[in-house]
């Protein structure tokens, strides 16, 4: 990780002990693309936080806030920070119930006052997963002493279960619903969770040739070697996607 992530990374952990309380932090990890090979131009900075007692809205709330300082704009990168409880993921059960989300997709409405509440979140499926293949404490112990590994069975359920929901954001997000489900259909077929670049590159050696520039181009584009721009061909290459996602869940049921 370069010196200015790293700092940056420090910076998030000390702000995440000061507004949740040393008290409560049990554990910061990273996870995501920088522990997935290393972090790209539009990575952002993923980290789970493991706290002993659900955070009040006052804590959530001021936190929020500074979190809207510090993520994304000019030579920042965003941040997406989630929070859970440990006896809500430990004995783990599915869903597991989320506590706290900050991504900078939704800034438009933590700018609105909007206060993330805690939610049931299959998401936290592949991500616990991720968290504890990774091992990379920030602080605390190593995650595997506060979360318990994540069923395969569920694991694949979960990354199923987004489907619809990253279908539905295509026009708005386009590279990086390409590269989730080029992710969910590696992780369903090898049981591998690998970085986006490298889930496009398992991809677009088994798509058919017409459904490969959208991919090869979301994957150029992630990784800084284009700029982004809508092509041809994007919607009938997530179509095929997600059947080979379907078909992909289908056979190992």
């Amino acid at each position: 990780m370069p010196d200015r992530d790293r700092d940056r990374t420090d910076h998030l952990v000390a702000l995440v002990r000061r507004h949740l309380g040393d008290h409560d932090v049990l554990g910061v990890y990273a996870h995501g693309s920088a522990t997935l090979g290393g972090l790209r131009p539009h990575s952002d900075l993923d980290l789970l936080v493991v706290v002993r007692d659900r955070t009040t809205h006052g804590r959530r709330a001021r936190l929020t806030e500074e979190l809207l300082k510090v993520s994304g704009g000019e030579g920042h990168r965003p941040v997406e920070l989630i929070v859970v409880v440990r006896d809500d993921v430990r004995p783990w059960r599915y869903p597991p119930r989320r506590d706290y989300l900050y991504g900078e997709w939704l800034r438009d409405a933590y700018e609105r006052g909007h206060v993330p509440e805690p939610e049931g979140d299959p998401d936290l499926a592949p991500l616990l997963t991720m968290v504890l293949r990774a091992d990379a404490p920030l602080y605390g112990p190593p995650p595997a002493a506060l979360l318990d590994p994540v069923p395969h069975e569920d694991l694949r359920r979960a990354i199923v279960a987004g489907v619809p929901g990253l279908m539905a954001e295509l026009e708005s997000d386009t590279r990086n619903v390409l590269l989730t489900l080029a992710r969910i259909w590696s992780t369903l077929a090898t049981g591998e969770i690998r970085s986006k670049d490298a889930a496009a590159d398992w991809a677009l050696a088994r798509l058919p040739v017409a459904h490969r520039p959208p991919m090869a181009h979301a994957r150029a584009v992630y990784l800084g070697q284009e700029e982004e721009r809508r092509g041809d061909g994007v919607r009938p290459c997530a179509e095929h996607l997600v059947r080979a996602v379907r078909t992909a869940y289908a056979e190992a049921e």
